[in-house]
């Protein structure tokens, strides 16, 4: 983990609340269940599943959907993700959700888990490289 000083307990929690927002997703189409919890800078956790619907357009990713509940809480820089599945491959964040962990965070950890209990460790600088985000229109989130 790249210095966010996350001990034992917090990154097990991280995972934790990840896995069980999976069993909460609504996925009726495509039976892919996502979870995903967001550490916040203030050390609060925030969760989300993803949430099909019939127009598939609108449907909401998880990392989307728990990236919104921090923000609606307050919440403006991310410290680390985690995004949990039931199948056995990885799970990774779509481009839109990349995009909006960007503007909550240049780089943070993301925490990748399967279904057989495997978990990767990527960043999202490795995800997203050479991204852009509100510095480039002189904001400071």
């Amino acid at each position: 983990m790249k210095g966010l000083n996350l001990d034992h307990n917090n990154y097990a929690e991280l995972l934790a609340q990840a896995k069980e927002a999976c069993s909460n997703a609504y996925a009726p189409y495509s039976g892919y269940k996502v979870g995903a919890a967001v550490l916040w800078t203030s050390g609060r956790i925030t969760t989300g599943s993803n949430v099909e619907n019939a127009s598939f357009g609108l449907t909401i990713c998880a990392e989307r959907n728990a990236i919104f509940q921090g923000t609606a809480k307050g919440e403006r820089k991310i410290s680390a993700l985690a995004v949990a599945v039931l199948t056995e491959e990885m799970p990774s964040p779509c481009g839109a959700c990349r995009q909006v962990i960007r503007e909550f965070c240049t780089d943070c950890d993301i925490f990748l888990i399967n279904g057989c209990g495997e978990a990767k460790e990527t960043s999202l600088k490795k995800l997203l490289p050479d991204s852009f985000g509100p510095e480039f229109l002189d904001i400071n989130i």
